[in-house]
């Protein structure tokens, strides 16, 4: 893993070199902003659509109490939503909170402490930025950026201001994962060579909002707020409620289950991001009008930056056509598998003593063991319902918030997880074999810079 290490080693320098003007300077005033144990931490929520309300809310309200937290806002730029939102929070919470009708009148507030951000996807970034530029540490849903203007932008708000900034891929906080982490980091699994990763669903409705959609009218929200930076566009209903499957709000299968997936590599493996990116597919089947294709496969390069024979490919495949398969994780070495799903590491596929012996080599075969005694607590399995890793890495960003610790999934875990989405829109958008220049943390296509 020596290489491994120094690549991360000089990731970091390649990016600190590039956002010169963000490293943190703890100062007095950093130190007295450190929030003492018997203190309540206040927290305001921004954006309450499905994400916010079916994983946040239900993950924070249990743990509230043992952390001392409390919601006292809600900001949404849609009436309705941060109406029914702040009804939402009492219910699950118990806490009364004032509705804001934009993030401007939340951080004009001085009982906010912190926030919870889950707005759409090429939002996450500058709101975070914003959250934390005002002061507020953040717990911010994935993914952390789809364009590396964002991510740049993110990062350097963060190092800048020393703010706590959570990132919504909460397999970092689940044990079964750490356990994982470990296993391959201490040598014991053997050189990476081969990740396969699957998310399949069969689901026509998958981020379709057709009931909520004719609700929403233009003069009940803020299009221009909504749009931010994004070029401007007459009003749109679907694009609002149903961002994922349009560019550029959102890059649908790498923007919501890549990122999950492609931050485990970079934890296990130590490595930033991809050497190299390709990818095919299209909208094959449902025909409703998206932008985002329902069928993808891309492929990913990953080794030492400075070692181009050394490495392994990840395989990443999603469908919305076919549900077979599932949601996998598959991690192989010469010696074995650890496949995530089921929580176990086993032999399987390793080197048997025959295929050896011919060639004059010992068996390579890793021990069978389960990485976690309760799967179901742990599966990877999309789940909206306040589910157990949402909750440990919410817990993880309450105890940071507290102690300024670095949370498990941290700003720089998002910005790699940032590169390797980048990366892939980029193949997507252009067919082409894409690369990363760490000099310049810019996405490259056939020698020039990709915007």
């Amino acid at each position: 893993m020596a290489g491994q290490d120094n690549n991360r080693r000089d990731f970091l320098k390649m990016s600190g070199a590039a956002l010169a003007t963000t490293a943190v300077s703890w100062t007095a005033t950093s130190y007295a902003s450190i929030i003492g144990a018997n203190d309540r931490v206040k927290v305001g929520v921004i954006g309450c659509g499905d994400r916010m309300k079916g994983a946040l809310i239900p993950a924070f309200a249990q743990n509230a109490k043992d952390m001392n937290f409390q919601f006292v806002a809600v900001s949404d730029i849609w009436n309705r939503r941060r109406e029914e939102g702040a009804a939402y929070i009492q219910k699950v919470s118990g806490d009364t909170v004032t509705p804001v009708r934009n993030n401007d009148e939340l951080y004009a507030r001085k009982d906010v402490d912190a926030v919870l951000i889950a707005t759409a996807d090429f939002q996450h970034a500058r709101h975070g930025a914003e959250a934390v530029n005002a002061g507020r540490d953040a717990y911010v849903e994935k993914p952390t950026a789809h364009t590396m203007e964002d991510a740049r932008l993110f990062l350097a708000a963060v190092k800048k201001t020393g703010k706590i900034v959570q990132v919504g891929t909460q397999r970092r906080s689940t044990p079964s994962y750490q356990k994982a982490a470990e296993y391959i980091q201490s040598g014991k699994f053997g050189d990476i060579v081969m990740v396969e990763m699957t998310w399949n669903v069969n689901q026509p409705g998958r981020w379709r909002r057709p009931d909520v959609v004719p609700l929403l009218k233009e003069e009940d929200t803020d299009w221009k707020r909504y749009l931010m930076n994004r070029p401007h566009e007459p009003f749109d209903a679907r694009k609002y409620l149903e961002f994922r499957l349009f560019w550029p709000y959102s890059s649908g299968i790498p923007d919501q289950w890549l990122v999950h997936q492609i931050d485990t590599v970079h934890w296990f493996s130590g490595l930033p991001h991809p050497r190299s990116v390709v990818a095919n597919g299209g909208i094959y089947l449902w025909k409703d009008g998206r932008k985002n294709w329902d069928t993808m496969t891309a492929v990913f390069d990953y080794g030492p930056l400075d070692d181009l024979s050394k490495g392994f490919q990840v395989q990443y495949s999603s469908r919305f056509t076919n549900s077979a398969g599932g949601v996998k994780e598959l991690y192989y070495s010469n010696a074995g598998m650890i496949d995530m799903d089921k929580q176990r590491v086993t032999p399987d596929g390793g080197l048997k003593e025959k295929a050896a012996a011919e060639m004059g080599m010992k068996p390579n075969l890793l021990p069978s063991f389960a990485l976690s005694e309760n799967v179901e607590a742990v599966s990877t399995a999309a789940d909206t319902k306040g589910d157990p890793q949402t909750s440990a890495n919410m817990r993880n960003w309450m105890e940071c918030v507290r102690s300024r610790k670095t949370p498990n999934a941290s700003i720089e875990a998002g910005y790699a997880h940032s590169v390797a989405l980048c990366m892939n829109v980029a193949a997507i958008q252009t067919g082409q074999k894409v690369t990363f220049d760490d000099k310049t943390q810019q996405v490259m296509v056939g020698g020039k810079v990709y915007a």
